[in-house]
């Protein structure tokens, strides 16, 4: 793990316009900046940075977050990447936490393959550009696939020559161990001697998430019967085949601005679309989608378009890991190339425009076209027949989302129609898989764990509250994220000689009992974990660049406000009137509030400095929580009231609820509410 020493220099170096505005072009309104969004397609711009908050949001598609968040987003990098990425744009030298024996060796060898693979990929790209027998051989055999050669730079492929040590030698020459070289496959022992692997083959680099080389594919261009067609890295410390979709780096940009992840087979197919414009393509290299592979698309778009050759056997690879892809969440939709083409050839065939009509107008639904395949096979076989039904129920309980619920009752809809079966009985044999599934799941379960379950469920239906319950007891989430804001704003800044504003919301607060929301709760343990250990490097951009993306996610939100005042307003009421902070720094929901209103003197009320309102933001926040509090015990009094008691108890829970009443009254004074129920 990189040290808090490097993290710490890092984040003070950081100037989010200065790498924001490397991707984005910005430009200055007010105290801000403003830009196309990079993560959606819009015409007039919504994309707004706070230099002096260190954070962006944009008010079209609602992402937001601070510098690393963004190059995490951006370039769909880890945390650890982005930090490395920024520590090499500032010149900071990386310093590493301890490690373990074993954790060191494993972190060595693999920096030492991505060494090797970067030395290899140098070399193979030398050799087809600058060598006689590299141009003649596989530059020729790209430009004959029809391959412009900023595609071959861009993807940087390359060529192995004939020459049956060309690459081991300079290798070794340059000390690389063989060990080493072994490993990566780019070298192989025979006779116990160390020759090329790839000898007279093009070479395609693959690349992980942030661009780095991972391994290799290599085609063979002359026709050998025994040799195979293509030879791929094997697995090791990087190169995890499963984990891999080849030309994910070059296409997590327009997957996500697409919102659409087309998938294909092979490497030449990637490179065909690329080359015509379409870019949210990657390759699985022929193989079986695995979960992982999944996650990765996911993790881009949740929509997913498989486009393969229409003959048997790409109808059968299409059709492998449906059930996973329903499993993560994805929508799958199938793409058949007609006429024996493959994408590759087909997009050269007809062009990109319409390439991508014919892509639009083929997609088919993946599950119905698993039904029409089944079913053609299944023929008038009655045993056959009813297998199709169970694997289609199956299928369509894999649909195991919340909020696609809506959909899994439309596919049952349409597959017993198709099916010629009644709804009602398809609908119950879904039910049954996904029972049989939690049972298997809940069998996985600690015996503990279970039982806390099952007490829960049945607390909740003996408390049997309503939805009016529920609404009073969750009313307005906002007070308490208001509560954190003040926190990350205030909470460093003294209330008196005595204590800080954070020491004096924490005494205040009775108890955390009061709050409901995980992610607050989660804030105020470091805010106060941190104010014993080290409360001089506490302040909001430690929460804004926390390391727990959660946690930063929640600051950045809290932090963040959608509208600046004018140089107008700040030049009429600003200078004149002493009200300096602009709307950027205040509660958002304070200024709708007044807005709403139409109320100009609580609007510039909300307009005061920071340093004026502190003693009534952070009184007005803590009297909400205790005023929660006694609504809470007015409610489970009322409960307990509507029970059997003997006349005693009756009259104590009627004298508490009378004294809860005043307190309710006195509260609701002091923040100069009402009381309307």
């Amino acid at each position: 793990m990189i040290s808090q020493t490097t993290i710490q220099q890092i984040l003070g170096r950081l100037d989010i316009i200065d790498v924001v505005g490397a991707f984005v072009k910005l430009k200055r309104r007010g105290t801000n900046y403003l830009g196309l969004c990079p993560f959606h397609n819009e015409k007039t711009p919504s994309f707004t940075v706070s230099p002096a908050k260190e954070i962006y949001k944009c008010f079209g598609c609602g992402r937001s977050g601070n510098t690393i968040s963004f190059l995490m987003e951006h370039e769909k990098y880890s945390y650890v990447d982005a930090l490395k990425w920024l520590a090499n744009k500032y010149g900071i030298e990386i310093e590493e936490t301890f490690q373990s024996d074993e954790q060191r060796q494993q972190q060595q060898s693999a920096d030492s393959l991505y060494i090797i693979n970067n030395f290899a990929r140098e070399f193979f790209s030398r050799m087809l550009f600058d060598t006689e027998e590299g141009q003649d051989v596989g530059l020729a055999y790209f430009k004959e696939r029809g391959f412009r050669e900023e595609i071959i730079q861009k993807f940087q492929l390359g060529y192995s020559p004939e020459k049956r040590d060309a690459f081991t030698k300079e290798a070794l020459a340059q000390q690389y161990s063989s060990e080493s070289l072994l490993k990566t496959g780019l070298v192989v022992n025979r006779n116990e001697q160390l020759q090329d692997n790839y000898r007279g083959r093009v070479i395609f680099p693959i690349h992980n998430h942030s661009g780095k080389v991972l391994g290799f594919g290599a085609r063979i261009l002359k026709s050998n019967d025994k040799a195979p067609k293509y030879i791929n890295t094997p697995e090791n410390e990087i190169y995890i085949k499963s984990k891999i979709l080849y030309g994910s780096y070059f296409a997590r940009q327009a997957i996500d601005k697409a919102d659409e992840c087309l998938l294909v087979e092979g490497y030449t197919d990637v490179l065909s679309l690329h080359q015509a414009g379409i870019e949210n393509v990657v390759a699985s290299g022929g193989t079986s989608l695995t979960p992982d592979q999944l996650r990765l698309i996911r993790k881009y778009s949740s929509n997913l378009t498989i486009i393969y050759d229409g003959d048997a056997a790409g109808v059968k690879a299409a059709l492998r890991g449906l059930d996973l892809a329903l499993e993560e969440g994805l929508n799958v939709k199938l793409v058949l190339i007609p006429d024996k083409e493959d994408p590759d050839s087909y997009v050269n065939k007809i062009g990109a425009a319409a390439f991508t009509r014919f892509v639009e107008k083929s997609k088919k639904d993946f599950i119905l076209f698993q039904l029409e395949v089944a079913l053609k096979d299944a023929g008038s076989d009655s045993t056959k027949k009813a297998e199709v039904v169970n694997r289609m129920a199956e299928t369509i309980s894999k649909i195991n989302k919340a909020e696609d619920f809506t959909k899994q009752q439309d596919y049952i809809k349409q597959c017993s129609e198709i099916l010629k079966i009644d709804e009602g009985g398809l609908h119950t044999l879904v039910n049954k898989f996904i029972r049989d599934r939690i049972v298997t799941m809940e069998r996985k379960l600690p015996f503990e764990e279970a039982k806390h379950h099952e007490q829960n469920a049945r607390q909740a239906a003996e408390t049997n509250y309503d939805d009016a319950t529920f609404n009073l007891l969750f009313k307005d989430e906002l007070q308490e994220r208001e509560v954190a804001r003040i926190l990350l704003e205030y909470g460093t800044k003294k209330w008196n000689d005595e204590r800080l504003v954070s020491e004096y919301i924490f005494d205040e607060m009775i108890d955390e009992s009061l709050i409901d929301n995980q992610q607050v709760i989660r804030l105020i343990h470091v805010f106060k974990d941190m104010l014993q250990r080290d409360a001089g490097t506490l302040n909001k951009n430690y929460f804004v660049y926390h390391e727990d993306r959660d946690l930063s996610a929640l600051a950045v939100s809290l932090l963040n406000a959608p509208y600046e005042e004018s140089e107008h307003w700040r030049g009429e009421y600003s200078q004149s009137s002493g009200y300096t902070k602009s709307l950027f720094e205040q509660p958002y929901e304070n200024f709708i509030r007044a807005v709403a209103k139409d109320n100009e003197k609580e609007l510039m009320r909300y307009l005061k400095m920071d340093e004026d309102r502190t003693t009534e933001v952070v009184d007005s926040a803590i009297n909400y929580l205790k005023l929660r509090k006694v609504k809470r015990m007015l409610l489970e009094n009322q409960l307990d009231l509507e029970k059997p008691h003997t006349k005693e108890e009756y009259t104590m829970l009627h004298q508490t609820h009378d004294h809860l009443k005043q307190m309710e009254i006195g509260l609701t004074r002091k923040m100069g509410t009402v009381i309307i129920k």
